[in-house]
């Protein structure tokens, strides 16, 4: 059996949701994996590249990669009251946020498309690391910018303003969660295998779900924000029962995300399922 790549994000949710797997908590029977921990957008991009075996991707990324890699009903980041915020140094209009670039935490993040989504596909953007967007706008870098992760829980004791919750418009306008990241898999490593590890994601979340507390020292390690209580914030909304199968309303949500890109030609169109049947 070959060693499997798996890429995941430092982030506070993916460490929880990975800590059992990579650490033995869990009996992987003869699969073995080979961690590769990386930036949200840089695993998007290594995605793009079709790097990686199994990795987490926003659901951005995986609009231009549905032919190569298939989506797993386990260990997606999405849910209410968890998307991005727009944010300013000072309370702007949106018509005139519109007119500058507005600093965002990667192109294929799904930030970025629902940003566009909301604005318009002729916004102007510059891509950088996620947690630096809240500093560049406080030097005054940029008029605003697009938050994720942590930054949702931080961002007021930076000084900025909340001028938009691009979650609460797409709840608002839908009715559905917000469909933010999910795990994918290579197609080309077929059916079974593609199965066994959709398994072996959702009891490695079943199992961090049950003994949060082990978890906590591998998350520390690697998180932005290390505040407890911030950590906490960030697991209890980014991993919910969604996380542990996306059913009927998770599928939904995906599926309604990539039908509202393609409609204003951000998402090339493409036919079949997002997961092996």
């Amino acid at each position: 059996m070959p060693i499997l790549t798996l890429g995941y994000s430092p982030c506070p949710n993916d460490t929880f949701i990975f800590y059992p797997l990579v650490h033995g908590k869990i009996s992987l029977d003869d699969l073995m994996f080979r961690v590769q921990l990386e930036d949200v957008e840089t695993l998007n991009r290594l995605a793009l590249e079709a790097m990686l075996d199994v990795t987490k991707v926003s659901f951005h990324a995986l609009g231009f990669i549905r032919r190569e890699y298939a989506l797993l009903r386990s260990g997606s980041a999405l849910g209410r009251g968890c998307g991005p915020l727009l944010v300013a140094s000072e309370f702007m209009a949106l018509d005139k946020i519109k007119k500058e670039k507005i600093a965002i935490p990667g192109m294929y993040t799904t930030a970025h498309l629902l940003l566009k989504l909301y604005l318009g596909r002729d916004t102007q953007t510059v891509t950088m690391l996620f947690h630096q967007v809240m500093d560049a706008v406080k030097r005054g870098d940029f008029k605003a910018g697009v938050i994720i992760h942590e930054g949702r829980f931080t961002y007021q004791v930076h000084g900025l303003k909340k001028i938009l919750d691009l979650g609460e418009w797409w709840e608002n306008t839908t009715g559905l969660p917000i469909p933010l990241g999910g795990i994918v898999v290579r197609r080309s490593l077929g059916f079974e295998i593609t199965r066994r590890v959709e398994r072996l994601v959702r009891e490695s979340v079943t199992y961090a779900l049950t003994y949060p507390e082990e978890t906590r020292e591998y998350i520390k390690i690697h998180a932005q924000e290390l505040d407890e209580e911030v950590i906490k914030q960030h697991i209890g909304l980014y991993v919910n029962p969604l996380s542990l199968d996306l059913g009927v309303e998770g599928q939904k949500a995906v599926e309604y995300l990539f039908k509202l890109a393609e409609k204003q030609g951000l998402l090339p169109k493409l036919s079949g399922s997002l997961f092996i049947e």
